[in-house]
């Protein structure tokens, strides 16, 4: 049973935002996976279905961003999934709109969200699906609660939807094939 869990904050005023590329990515890889995120539980929506016979469980934490590994530890306990079969997509500043990036684990680069998932998984060895927003011009949080236009907003749906392609590659073949092919 794999996890993806797309990072965002909840509601209608963080629809969209910089912030909330894992919502909007999982949200447009829903249109192939077919998985209803309509189930409330686990600090979260989630929805699981399957994709070549294989359980996919998909998660958009209901805490607020700083907050996520709450939803995500709770969830793997249940469904007893491994670390391994962790795909957590998330925003990020060092990578310029446009540019996704896959890892298998590494350190949060600064991330909160991410940084509670370590914290709460007591480990930083789970995969990470990232998607560029670019250097904020002014206050860091201030840019990342709002939302991109113009140039920088096709750039980041394009990347959202190589990111949609690449979580796609890595159902069909491994996380390995996806990262030769997406980074």
């Amino acid at each position: 049973m794999k996890l993806i869990v797309g990072l965002g904050n909840p509601g209608k005023e963080y629809e969209h935002t910089r912030h909330n590329m894992g919502f909007d990515t999982l949200d447009l890889l829903n249109k192939t996976l077919k998985i209803d995120l309509n189930k409330e539980g686990f600090k979260g929506l989630y929805g699981k279905g399957k994709y070549h016979d294989e359980d996919i469980v998909l998660l958009k934490p209901l805490t607020l961003m700083n907050l996520s590994g709450e939803a995500v530890q709770a969830l793997m306990a249940f469904f007893k999934i491994k670390q391994d079969d962790l795909l957590v997509i998330s925003d990020d500043m060092a990578l310029p709109p446009g540019k996704i990036r896959l890892r298998e684990n590494g350190s949060s680069g600064g991330h909160k969200g991410i940084q509670n998932i370590i914290d709460n998984l007591s480990s930083n060895e789970f995969k990470r699906l990232r998607i560029g927003i670019g250097e904020p011009k002014f206050n860091s949080v201030n840019f990342v609660l709002s939302r991109p236009t113009g140039e920088e907003l096709k750039l980041i749906q394009g990347a959202i939807q190589k990111a949609s392609e690449a979580i796609l590659d890595y159902l069909d073949h491994n996380f390995h094939h996806a990262m030769s092919k997406f980074n």
